[in-house]
C-alpha cells in the first residue's frame, strides 16, 4: 500500500473538501483519503496494482480542483503561504472601487454632496453606468468566485465559491438589467419608472459582498497562518550552515550538502546540524528542544549526537550517520504533518453536513425569493432576500472547524516534547476513563543497581557476584545488566557459559564450568523444585521495602541473594495523582512479586496493580480492563511494551527521546516524565474542547443567519441587507480560526503539590539509605533526598569536623565544576562541597565518617572519574 502526498487548489470549504474525498475514494485501490482545508493538502493511500497518482490526479480534476503530487521531502515542510498578500492586493484594489462605488449608491439617501452631472433623473444613466463601471475591476480581480463557483456549480457539487459568485453575480446582473430599463425609460420619457430603476441598481451590493469576503479571507488567511507557527518554529531550529572536517581541512557548507560520514565540527554556542556519533571531543549539550531535558548533556565519544541541538560549552567532533529526512528533528516534523494531515473521527459530522449543506441553502435561497414574490413583494426586494440567504451561508466555517484546532493543537504538543502520530489519537486522549502504566521504566528509572548482597559462608561477595555476572551478561533485562555492571566496576573476570536459557518472567539458566545454574526469581526457583531457604527472610523485607530479589543457586541449593532497587522517577508520583485529579483510574503493571508490587504501589499512591505480569500477558490486562468497558492508554518505554501499545485505545511510548519513530505507539514523549502524559491529556481535552466550541459556533451562527437572511424574523422590523450579511459571513470563519489560535497560549495545570508529591519518593530512597548505603542511589534521586529531605544540622561544641578532598578528572568548563558541587552536595551527610575547577579538586565537608566509595561513586558514574587525594 503506497501513501502520497497532494498540493490541492481550488478548495475554499467544507463542501470542496468532501466532493474531493468522495471523488477520490471512489477510485479502485484507494483505501484512505483525508483532505485537510486548512494546509490545501491531501494524503491518498492506494494499491499500485489498480490505482496510480495520474489517475488521482485525474479523479481531482473532474471534481473541479487541482492536484499535483509532492515529494516527500516537500511533504515534511510547512509551505510558505502567500495567500495572504494575494488576498491583501485583491482587498485593496477591490476597495479603491467599491468605496466610491459606495458612496455613489448612497448618497442621495445620507444626502451627501456629489457633482451636478450625477444629480437628478436627467443624469440617471450616468449615474448607473458610472456605478456598473466601477463594480467591473472588483469583479474582475475576484473573479475566482465566479470562476470556481460556477464550475462547481456546473457539476453538481455547490460549494461557497458557488454561494458567493450567485450572491454577487445576481446583484450585478439584475443590476445591469435595471441599466437597460433606465435607458429605455428616459427614452420614452417615463421618469418614475427610471428612478425605480435607479433605486434598484444593486451594484454596491455585489462589489460590497466581493470586498467584504475578500477582508474576511484575507484575515482568515493570516490567523491559519500562524496556527502552523510552531511547525515553522521547529523548522528554524536546524541552522542553514554548518562546519565539516574534509582532507584535513575545516570548511564551511550549506547544511544540505552535509553527506552520511562526513565528520561534523561543533564549537561552544554552535547547533549541531544533523544527527551522528560523537567521535572526538566532549561538551555540554542542550537537547530541551528536542527532548525537552531542561539540564544539559555531558557528550563524550560514542554518545549520539541530535540534530537541532545545541553546545553550551566544549568542542565536538560528530560522525554523521544521518542527514535530510531521516534526521530527528525531520522526523518530528514528519509526525506533526502527518497528523495534522489526518482527520479527527468527529471531523467526519462536519464533512457529512458540509456534502449536504450549499446544496440545501440554494433551495432555501430560491425558496424565499419565490415566498417573498407570491406575497407580493416586488423583484427587488425577493431578490435581496435570495442573495442575503447565498452570501450568509457559510459552509466555510464549518470545514476551519476542526483542521485549525488540530493543526494548533499537535504543534503545541509538539514543542512540549508531545509527538501525537495523529488526529484520530489526540481526539481519543480526550475520552480516556484509565491509565495502565508499566513501572520499570515509566515509574522508575529503568536502571536498577545493586542494593545489598548476601551468599552462603562457602562463597565471598565476589565469586558470587562473578558467577551471577557470568550468567547475565548474555541478558539484555535490566536487572541482569545492574549484576553485570557492578562486577564490572570490581573488575571481576567474567566466564564464558553454555547452554544458555531464559525463562520469561523468572529469569535465566546456563551452564558454568560443567554446572548448571539458575539466576532469577522465586517463580524460577519453585519450577525447579528449589527452596530460598536462609535467603527467603532478607528476600521478603527487601520486596516489602520495594526491592526485587534475585536468586542465584544450582540444580541443588540456592548460593546468594541479590536485592536490585530500581528508583521511583521524582515526578512520578506527582503525575500520578495528577492522572487521580483528571479522574482517570491508575492501574501499575509489574513482573515483580507481589510484596515488591505492594511496597512500590504504597510509595505511588497508585490503587490498584497487577505483579508477576509476564510480557505478554501485558496485552491479555488490557485487553480484560477494555471489556469492563473501560477507554485504556497503557504508557511504556516501548522495549517489551510493544503488542499493549497496539492494544490499547492510546499507545504512548514514553522516554523515546530521540527515537520518536516508534511503530505501536499513538502519542509519543520525547523525554522520561510521566508529567508529560498528564500533559497530553490535559492538551488533548483542551483541542476538543475548542474543537466543539468551534462546530457550536458555525452551526450556531448558520441555523440563526440563514432564517434572519430569508425575512423570517420581517414581520418584526428584522430584514437583513445582502452587505450586512457579507460581512457576517466573513467574520464567522475569523472567529473559528481566532478560537483555534487560542490554543497557542495553552499550559497545562497541575493541582497536586509537587515537593509533597516528590517528599513520598525521597522517603523511599531514605529506606533504601538505612539499609545499604547511599552508593547505589541515582543521582536524580540524590538531588531530590537532598532537597526534600536532608535539612543542615548545627555543629554542636566538640563534635568533629570531617574534610575530605577528592581528585576530579573529565571537568572541561564551569558547567562540569557546578555538576560535581551539585551531586556531592546532594550526598546524605554531606555539609559542603566546594570543587575548584582550575586544580580539579574537590573538598567535601561532613559531620561524620563517610565512606570513599560513597563520595567517589556517584561523581564517576557521572561521567568525571574520582579518586580520594591522601
Amino acid at each position: 500500500m503506497k501513501k502520497e502526498n497532494f498540493t490541492l487548489s481550488g478548495l475554499s470549504c467544507a463542501a470542496c473538501v468532501s466532493r474531493v474525498e468522495k471523488a477520490v475514494a471512489s477510485l479502485p485501490g484507494v483505501s484512505q483519503v483525508s483532505v485537510n482545508l486548512l494546509k490545501n493538502s491531501m494524503v491518498a493511500s492506494f494499491d499500485e496494482a489498480q490505482a496510480n497518482v495520474p489517475a488521482i490526479m485525474d479523479a481531482v480534476t473532474a471534481a473541479g480542483y487541482g492536484a499535483r503530487p509532492v515529494g516527500q521531502a516537500q511533504a515534511q515542510a510547512v509551505p510558505e503561504a502567500d495567500e495572504s498578500l494575494e488576498l491583501k492586493n485583491r482587498f485593496i484594489v477591490s476597495l479603491i472601487f467599491t468605496a466610491p462605488l459606495f458612496y455613489l449608491a448612497m448618497a442621495e439617501m445620507a444626502r451627501w454632496p456629489l457633482p451636478s452631472f450625477f444629480l437628478g433623473i436627467e443624469n440617471a444613466l450616468t449615474m448607473a453606468l458610472t456605478q456598473f463601471l466601477l463594480v467591473l475591476p472588483t469583479a474582475l480581480v475576484n473573479r475566482r468566485y465566479f470562476i470556481n463557483g460556477f464550475k462547481n456549480l456546473w457539476a453538481g457539487s455547490p460549494n461557497m465559491d458557488s454561494l458567493i459568485g450567485v450572491g454577487s453575480g445576481a446583484a450585478i446582473l439584475y443590476g445591469l438589467a435595471n441599466v437597460f430599463v433606465i435607458g429605455r425609460a428616459l427614452g420614452h420619457g417615463d421618469a418614475h419608472l427610471a428612478h425605480e430603476a435607479m433605486m434598484s441598481l444593486y451594484f454596491e451590493s455585489g462589489g460590497l459582498i466581493l470586498t467584504l469576503v475578500t477582508l474576511g479571507k484575507f484575515f482568515e488567511a493570516r490567523a491559519k497562518k500562524k496556527t502552523t507557527q510552531a511547525v515553522r518554529s521547529l523548522l528554524a531550529l536546524a541552522p542553514k550552515t554548518a562546519t565539516i572536517e574534509r582532507d584535513g581541512q575545516e570548511r564551511l557548507v550549506l547544511a544540505e550538502e552535509i553527506q552520511l560520514g562526513d565528520l561534523l565540527i561543533v564549537k561552544a554556542g554552535e547547533t549541531i546540524a544533523v544527527d551522528g556519533v560523537v567521535e572526538a571531543g566532549q561538551a555540554a549539550v542542550d537537547e530541551s528542544n528536542i527532548t525537552g531535558e531542561s539540564l544539559p548533556i555531558d557528550k563524550d565519544k560514542g554518545d549520539r549526537a541530535i540534530c537541532a541541538t545545541v553546545l553550551k560549552a566544549g568542542y565536538l567532533k560528530i560522525r554523521v550517520n544521518k542527514v535530510g529526512a531521516e534526521t530527528t528533528l525531520a522526523q518530528i516534523v514528519r509526525l506533526v504533518d502527518e497528523a495534522t494531515s489526518s482527520k479527527a473521527p468527529i471531523a467526519r459530522l462536519a464533512d457529512k453536513i458540509s456534502g449536504v449543506f450549499t446544496p440545501i441553502v440554494f433551495v432555501i435561497a430560491f425558496v424565499s425569493g419565490l415566498t417573498w414574490l407570491a406575497l407580493g413583494h416586488d423583484v427587488s426586494f425577493a431578490l435581496s432576500m435570495v442573495i442575503s440567504v447565498l452570501v450568509i451561508s457559510c459552509p466555510c466555517a464549518l470545514g476551519l472547524a476542526t483542521p485549525t484546532a488540530i493543526m494548533v493543537g499537535v504543534g503545541q504538543g509538539a514543542l512540549m516534547g508531545v509527538l501525537f502520530k495523529s488526529a484520530e489519537a489526540l481526539e481519543r486522549s480526550h475520552a480516556l476513563t484509565c491509565v495502565v502504566l508499566d513501572k520499570t521504566g515509566t515509574l522508575t528509572t529503568g536502571r536498577p543497581e545493586v542494593a545489598a548482597q548476601s551468599q552462603i559462608p562457602e562463597l565471598t561477595a565476589d565469586q558470587a557476584l562473578a558467577v551471577a555476572a557470568s550468567l547475565e551478561k548474555n541478558s539484555e533485562h535490566p536487572l541482569g545488566q545492574a549484576i553485570v555492571r557492578l562486577a564490572q566496576k570490581k573488575n571481576l573476570d567474567l566466564t564464558a557459559v553454555s547452554d544458555f536459557k531464559q525463562w520469561p518472567g523468572a529469569g535465566l539458566s546456563a551452564t558454568l564450568n560443567g554446572e548448571k545454574y539458575f539466576a532469577g526469581n522465586l517463580r524460577l526457583l519453585k519450577s525447579h523444585n528449589l527452596t530460598p531457604g536462609q535467603f527467603l527472610e532478607p528476600a521478603e523485607k527487601a520486596a516489602s521495602l520495594g526491592a526485587t530479589p534475585i536468586f542465584l543457586a544450582t540444580e541443588k541449593k540456592v548460593l546468594a541473594l541479590f536485592e536490585l532497587a530500581d528508583q521511583i522517577k521524582p515526578s512520578a508520583p506527582q503525575a500520578i495523582q495528577e492522572l487521580i485529579a483528571l479522574g482517570l483510574e491508575v492501574v501499575m503493571l509489574t513482573g515483580d512479586n507481589a510484596k515488591t508490587a505492594s511496597a512500590v504501589q504504597a510509595k505511588l499512591g497508585v490503587k490498584r496493580s497487577f505483579s508477576e505480569v509476564l510480557p505478554q500477558e501485558k496485552e491479555q490486562i488490557l485487553r480484560t480492563l477494555q471489556k469492563e468497558g473501560r477507554q485504556c492508554a497503557m504508557i511504556g518505554d516501548g522495549v517489551n511494551d510493544a503488542p499493549a501499545l497496539a492494544r490499547a485505545d492510546v499507545g504512548v511510548a514514553i522516554g523515546a527521546g530521540a527515537d520518536i519513530a516508534m511503530e505501536t505507539a499513538d502519542v509519543v514523549l520525547t523525554k522520561s516524565d510521566l508529567l508529560d502524559a498528564v500533559k497530553a491529556i490535559q492538551l488533548s481535552r483542551a483541542v476538543m474542547r475548542n474543537i466543539r466550541q468551534n462546530l457550536f459556533w458555525a452551526f450556531f451562527y448558520n441555523v440563526i443567519g440563514i432564517p434572519i437572511a430569508a425575512g423570517v424574523f420581517y414581520g418584526f422590523g428584522l430584514k437583513l441587507s445582502p452587505m450586512i450579511a457579507a460581512l457576517a459571513m466573513s467574520l464567522s470563519s475569523v472567529s473559528v480560526v481566532t478560537n483555534a489560535l487560542r490554543l497557542r497560549f495553552f499550559a497545562p495545570k497541575f493541582h497536586t503539590n509537587p515537593i509533597k508529591a516528590k517528599a513520598q519518593t525521597s522517603q523511599a530512597t531514605v529506606s533504601l539509605i538505612e539499609r545499604s548505603g547511599p552508593i547505589k542511589l541515582e543521582l536524580s534521586q540524590l538531588e531530590e533526598a537532598k532537597l526534600e529531605e536532608t535539612k543542615p544540622e548545627e555543629t554542636k561544641p566538640g563534635e568533629t569536623i570531617m574534610i575530605k578532598k577528592l581528585k576530579i578528572e573529565g571537568m572541561t568548563c564551569p558547567h562540569c565544576s557546578g555538576r560535581v558541587e551539585k551531586i556531592l552536595a546532594a550526598l546524605p551527610g554531606v555539609e559542603k562541597a566546594v570543587v575548584d575547577l582550575a586544580t580539579g579538586v574537590a573538598e567535601v565537608t561532613s559531620q561524620k565518617e563517610l565512606a570513599d566509595l560513597a563520595l567517589t561513586q556517584p561523581v564517576t558514574a557521572a561521567g568525571y572519574p574520582a579518586q580520594i587525594l591522601a
